[in-house]
């Protein structure tokens, strides 16, 4: 397994096409590997996420099970001659987490759930639209996924009851943009929300936070969702 990053030049128009059309972003980065992954199998995909620091610093992230080349996106939307790209193995910083240890996390997620209005009727996938919604999509999901988001008996920030975790909830996106099939060259209209996580979490469970972190949280991966990564807890 690989960890990724590569700083976007807004000020290109390469990027600020892919910027825009999470399809095109997603054909690019599955384009930097030679031998296209297999996302049918049972091994890890490749996962991938934008953070937007500033309106001039925005960064790429990759996770991925082989070494990638990023190449043409330096000479699309980078630097040619003074940037690049950093990958660094993930492998060895996968195998050092150990139950009950602290870390701070970002994730980027599509909080999406079933509805339907009566028995005969279809389910139909809908995203939450609340923070407060969104942050329930993420507790219902923290167990399984081996992590517990930190929680604090003082009272709430917000002055509600219940406990309070130590989560922010941002960065809402709503998405709409053309998809061609595969089977045809219908457009077909894809909408979808993303959400930005940021927060300090404790491992519950080491092998299934590593599968969280190789094969993601969540539906919409291919569009920028369901990476989440961890830095030091200060």
């Amino acid at each position: 397994m690989f960890l990724t990053r590569f700083r976007i030049n807004t000020a290109r128009m390469g990027a600020r096409r892919l910027l825009t059309s999470p399809q095109s972003l997603h054909a690019a980065v599955m384009a930097s590997f030679a031998e296209r992954p297999d996302h049918q199998g049972d091994g890890p995909r490749v996962l991938w996420r934008l953070d937007q620091q500033s309106r001039s610093e925005v960064l790429l992230y990759i996770v991925s099970p082989g070494r990638p080349d990023l190449t043409h996106l330096v000479e699309q939307a980078g630097w040619p001659t003074t940037g690049g790209w950093q990958t660094k193995p993930y492998a060895s910083f996968l195998t050092r987490l150990t139950a009950d240890d602290t870390w701070t996390f970002r994730l980027t997620a599509n909080p999406v759930h079933s509805i339907r209005r009566h028995a005969a009727e279809p389910t139909k996938r809908t995203a939450h639209v609340t923070p407060r919604h969104q942050l329930d999509w993420l507790l219902q999901r923290q167990k399984d996924a081996g992590f517990a988001i930190v929680e604090h008996d003082e009272p709430r920030p917000d002055g509600l009851p219940g406990a309070w975790h130590e989560v922010a909830v941002h960065n809402r996106g709503d998405l709409s943009f053309g998809k061609r099939g595969e089977t045809d060259d219908r457009a077909h209209q894809v909408k979808l929300t993303r959400v930005t996580y940021d927060g300090r979490l404790r491992v519950t469970d080491p092998d299934a936070l590593r599968r969280t972190l190789t094969f993601g949280l969540g539906k919409a991966k291919a569009y920028g969702c369901g990476l989440m990564t961890l830095a030091p807890a200060e």
